[in-house]
Order: C-alpha cells, then sequence, then structure tokens
C-alpha cells in the first residue's frame, strides 16, 4: 500500500511536518491500533488461529496450522475468504480428505495460491501433490504458500491442462484472482491480459501410473481440462472432484453436462456435495444449488460410494 493510501504513514508524516501536536498523533495512531483488537474478538469465531503481521504479509493461520499470505486488492482470496466467511469449502475438503490414504496420487488442476495442495498434501505424506498453475501472479502466491507451510512433496507444474498443448491469453483479475480464466468472466472488472502455455494431462502424465484424486477448478475451461485426461482419468480411474457452474461455462459455450456425459463414458457417477453427504446426479438443471461435485467411478469407488452416498 503506498504512503498516500496508508493512513498509518500519513498520519505519521503529517506528524513530521509539524502540522499536528504529539498528543494529537497519539490519539490518532491509537484510532487505527485500535482495529488490532476487533480483529481478536473477530477470528474467535472463525477457522483462524491467528493473524500475524510482517514488514512483508499478512499472514492467516488456521486452526489446522495452514499459513497463507493475504496479497493486497485480492478481495476474495483464500485467507479472506476464510476470514469473511469464517472458513473456505471445509465441508470439500473433509470429503476429499477421506478418499486419501498416507501414500496417495493427488493432482491439483488450477491450484491458485494452494489451499487444497497444502491442505490434501499434509495428509499424503508418503505421497504427492502434482500442482498446475499456469498465471504467474498466481504462482509466485503458491511457492510462497508451499514454502511457509513446508510443503516438500507438492510439485509445481507452472502450466495450465486443456485438451491441446498451445499459448492462451487468461484475464487476470486482480482484485478476484480466482476468477482467472480463459474467457473473461467478470466483464465490469478490472483485468490484466496474461500469456500462459496449457498442455494436456494425457501427456504431461503419461509415466504415472497410480493417481487417486483428480481435483479441477480452472473456471470454466474443466471439460477441455478433463478431454485432455480422459485417457489418464480411464487407466487410473482416480476421484475427480470437479467445478461446475452454469455462468462460467456458459462462457464456454458449453453445459456442465456434457462434462457430466463425458465421465459417465468412463464409468463415473456424479454426486452433489449437500452438508457432507453425496447426493446422485443424474443430470445438471436450473434447480441445481451445488458448484462441486464429486465424481466416483462405478467399480473402483463401489466403497465409497456406499459409505457417503
Amino acid at each position: 500500500m503506498s504512503t498516500s493510501r496508508n493512513p498509518l504513514q500519513a498520519l505519521e508524516r503529517r506528524f513530521d511536518e509539524g502540522q499536528i501536536t504529539k498528543r494529537d498523533y497519539i490519539r490518532g495512531m491509537y484510532d487505527l491500533h485500535e482495529r488490532l483488537f476487533d480483529y481478536s474478538s473477530f477470528i474467535a469465531g472463525r477457522n483462524v488461529d491467528r493473524i500475524t503481521v510482517t514488514a512483508e504479509h499478512v499472514l492467516v493461520t488456521t486452526k489446522q496450522n495452514v499459513t497463507m499470505i493475504c496479497s493486497p486488492g485480492d478481495w476474495r482470496i483464500t485467507p479472506v475468504e476464510i476470514l469473511n466467511f469464517g472458513d473456505y469449502e471445509m465441508t470439500e475438503t473433509k470429503l476429499l480428505l477421506s478418499f486419501l490414504n498416507p501414500d496417495s496420487m493427488v493432482v491439483d488442476i488450477g491450484a491458485n495460491t494452494g489451499w487444497y495442495s497444502i491442505t490434501l498434501g499434509r495428509a499424503v505424506p508418503q505421497g504427492k501433490v502434482l500442482a498446475f498453475e499456469p498465471i504467474p501472479q498466481t504462482l509466485l502466491g503458491l511457492r510462497k504458500n508451499l514454502a511457509l507451510n513446508g510443503m516438500e512433496n507438492v510439485h509445481v507444474f507452472e502450466n495450465g491442462l486443456s485438451d491441446e498443448e498451445k499459448e492462451l491469453v487468461f484475464y487476470f483479475h486482480p482484485r478476484v484472482s480466482g476468477a482467472t480464466s480463459a474467457r473473461n468472466l467478470l466483464e465490469d472488472d478490472e483485468k490484466i491480459e496474461v500469456h500462459a502455455r496449457v498442455r494436456r494431462m494425457d501427456d504431461v502424465l503419461a509415466e504415472e501410473h497410480r493417481i487417486d484424486l483428480i481435483k479441477c477448478d480452472v473456471e470454466g475451461a474443466e471439460i477441455y481440462a478433463l478431454r485432455g485426461g480422459l485417457k489418464t482419468i480411464r487407466r487410473t480411474k482416480p476421484v475427480l472432484f470437479v467445478e461446475m457452474l452454469r455462468k462460467w461455462t456458459a462462457k464456454y459455450d458449453y453445459h456442465p453436462n456434457e462434462i457430466m456425459g463425458l465421465l459417465a463414458g468412463a464409468g463415473y457417477r456424479c454426486f452433489a456435495i449437500d452438508g457432507g453427504v453425496l447426493r446422485p446426479l443424474a443430470q445438471m438443471d436450473e434447480d441445481t444449488v451445488a458448484t462441486n461435485f464429486i465424481f466416483l467411478h462405478t467399480h473402483r469407488h463401489a466403497e465409497h460410494i456406499d459409505r457417503l452416498a
């Protein structure tokens, strides 16, 4: 934050320049510092253990000891979502953890700044997470968060996944970086055009003989990532965690039911996440509220289907 926008530094400058008395400076500064005490009570009912302020970053640490950087100006980055709403996709996170063993192999497509890579990576200390993130600005935050949490078993790929290898123009939204996509999803918001590479999952993971879980959240482009990895999915039969939003897929001129049809052809059933329970979903319609979905293979995941559905 620049000095001109920082009220602490602005007040200090006024005092240094003799515009206000020492008494007024102390009073004014305390009024600003008092927000620290507001946060102390505010986080009591949230999944927040502590907020740490350093000379470089503001850090939020959850009660599960996941520490993430709050990037200045990003309204909906994961730690800010936790502050705003108390938690971040905890129902989904707990479900995904229930599918994993200590040696599981996870693929995180659209890793963003690392919530799932960190959380799932900790659950597989003898396994690994392959994290795909193509946007340079987001990659920087991802690598910092992985380092803060000591995630040595998370391997970062600096590309996205699609149905062919090519360079794409992505629309990066500084205020809502999680909405970055190869379509301009937030047409009324400020955006930066970023060139980044995408590859096919089938090419990148051809040597991986075991994959237990794939998380795919790429802001509307999920069908392309899945098409480019269909051989891998058929071969390894992982649990699939897929975001499907009609408003985002419409930007790519397809409907989420096309994803469901694609995966049904590979032996998968779709389940909507409903309060920690999986509800079978044959087709999505205008009454569908869920946005995150689990796909389970009818044979490999039969026990999970019986346990959760």
